[in-house]
């Protein structure tokens, strides 16, 4: 009864929501997981960049607008590194050596989002980017599941060496996290949405396996590793560009992980996603 439609591009009469809500939340973007052409690429800019406008173009028309406006970003904004962890003071993306040069893509999409919120005529809202981590659910077909997928196979081992780092952040955590904000007006601006403890590709595949029970995980190369993407739909950024994420903004402002270590969060997981399908 309370689902009202929109098309994410142009202000309608779900834009009569907003006003007089109290915190508009908005995580709407083409998924990632697809091949990286051309128009997809366009498709992931476009769906996100115009969704964030016409929601500060909402916001800017609203009688009594909200108090808070949370908007999705990506971690993915930062700079691929094996070394020092990125904290909101990390470096920007794009042009790093020796990475495919369609990567910055990622970064500029990632920094047109963020330009919409930050630069929406809405003076009454305060405004939270949200640079997350990949959200790791049991839920259907999800980043959680189909790792899964791999490591009960015995497919979920290295790739291209397994070096480059996997920042996540716990289900409950990610929701956690947004409760926090939401009750602490003294944060705005960009907020990193990643656990504190990433790490490398090689042991977060071996900690998921050892949650599943799964001793052998093949290792695939960075060859292999593009011919399972073609054939999976989607791009080897996804599981070759070091994450190393961290939060900082977050914990500096009292809040506290749930799930800051991976293996916990793994075997949490494994265990909801085996009483999910028990029921």
């Amino acid at each position: 009864a309370n689902e009202v439609r929109w098309d994410g591009r142009t202000l309608g009469a779900w834009a009569g929501e907003i006003d007089g809500c109290d915190v508009v939340v908005n995580l709407a973007g083409r998924s990632v997981s697809c091949r990286y052409t051309r128009a997809n690429l366009r498709e992931m800019m476009d769906s996100r960049v115009r969704s964030a406008r016409v929601v500060g173009q909402a916001i800017s028309r609203a009688e009594q607008p909200p108090r808070l406006w949370l908007q999705a970003s990506t971690a993915t904004i930062y700079a691929h590194t094996f070394g020092p962890p990125h904290d909101e003071r990390g470096v920007i993306g794009g042009g790093e050596a020796g990475v495919p040069a369609y990567w910055a893509y990622s970064v500029e999409i990632a920094k047109n989002w963020e330009r919409e919120q930050a630069e929406a005529d809405t003076p009454h809202t305060r405004k939270v980017a949200l640079r997350s981590a990949m959200v790791m659910s049991p839920s259907h077909a999800g980043i959680f599941d189909y790792l899964s997928w791999l490591a009960r196979l015995g497919l979920g081992g290295s790739v291209a060496g397994g070096r480059q780092y996997v920042s996540w952040i716990h289900d409950q955590d990610f929701v956690a996290a947004l409760n926090f904000l939401i009750a602490h007006p003294e944060l705005s601006g960009a907020v990193n949405l990643a656990a504190p403890g990433p790490l490398p590709q090689r042991s977060f595949m071996r900690a998921l396996r050892q949650a599943w029970g799964m001793p052998i995980g093949l290792p695939a190369t960075k060859q292999m590793a593009a011919i399972g993407a073609f054939a999976l739909r989607s791009d080897t950024e996804l599981l070759l560009k070091s994450r190393r994420v961290i939060p900082g903004r977050l914990p500096d402002a009292g809040f506290r992980f749930g799930y800051p270590a991976w293996h916990g969060a793994a075997r949490d997981l494994v265990r909801r996603t085996r009483a999910g399908r028990e029921r």
